[in-house]
């Protein structure tokens, strides 16, 4: 049952997709980087992860009219989630930027999430994120915006390789659909500690796609370790064109509170995909 569900799910994105591509697209923000692995919270479990990107050398023009640049800004979000079942979590977010000394709110973020059931045991795992924003005006010229977030992967005990062919999309006036695709490749070193690489872009608009020096590409080199009971992620990025951020430090720290009335721990997937994706490998027992 679980199965038809999630089948169910992924064969209506593409309709979701096509009606979404007659409205529009939002500004790319940097509250989240992170490519999702399908690893969700258990039932009935609260797991919470901070975000805290810095961008050291950015964009020193805004991106629209009353906008702020990116450079020498601080960018993150508390994310906090829920597992309904072993194949659905639940998400808010709380977004936000510090810049001159000035806290800006970026509202808030739902998402819902569906994934192969016991998807950090599998080689072959998939999913989709969908994810409804509202925005602030210093953030994007749209007030609602939707994420489309598809989640592929293979792994085996000491690689795995993600993809998120993600669709962005903003309602309104100024509104676009565009593909801001990411993508992780990632070895696992020795228990609870891992290297990669992590690409993140952003084409455009989808029919559309802007010139290669307008679009944004950044190659990040990541870490993956945990410290007691938290999952710990690190990353520096460094933009490959003229309209990315030239230079990006980004944190995740994340901790899975036990399930209510089990014994188990904090080293259950973290929301939205555990820190360390390749944690349970050991553990894998259905090969496919």
């Amino acid at each position: 049952m679980c199965r038809f569900h999630i089948h169910r799910v992924l064969a209506g994105t593409a309709l979701i997709v096509l009606a979404a591509l007659g409205c529009s697209g939002r500004a790319n923000a940097t509250d989240e980087i992170q490519v999702y692995n399908a690893g969700i919270a258990a039932p009935g479990q609260f797991t919470i992860q901070q975000h805290l990107n810095y961008v050291g050398i950015g964009q020193k023009d805004a991106p629209f009219p009353g906008g702020f640049p990116s450079n020498h800004s601080l960018n993150g979000t508390p994310e906090f989630a829920y597992g309904m079942t072993d194949w659905w979590e639940l998400g808010l977010y709380l977004p936000f930027a510090v810049q001159d000394r000035q806290f800006l709110s970026d509202a808030f973020k739902l998402r819902t999430l569906f994934v192969s059931p016991n998807a950090d045991k599998r080689n072959l795992f998939y999913g989709i994120n969908f994810e409804l924003s509202h925005e602030m005006p210093k953030f994007a010229q749209t007030r609602w915006g939707l994420e489309i977030r598809p989640i592929i992967g293979v792994r085996n005990a000491d690689y795995e390789f993600i993809v998120n062919p993600i669709v962005d999309i903003g309602f309104g006036r100024y509104g676009e659909a565009d593909f801001a695709p990411a993508a992780r490749v990632a070895r696992k070193l020795r228990d609870d500690v891992y290297v990669g690489l992590e690409y993140y872009a952003d084409f455009g608009k989808i029919g559309d796609f802007s010139p290669l020096a307008e679009q944004q590409h950044t190659l990040f080199a990541v870490t993956d370790f945990k410290v007691g009971d938290f999952d710990i992620d690190f990353g520096v990025g460094y933009g490959l064109t003229r309209a990315s951020d030239r230079l990006v430090v980004k944190t995740i720290i994340g901790y899975a509170f036990p399930v209510p009335g089990t014994k188990q721990s904090s080293e259950r997937a973290s929301a939205s995909g555990a820190i360390n994706p390749m944690a349970h490998l050991s553990a894998r027992s259905t090969p496919y």
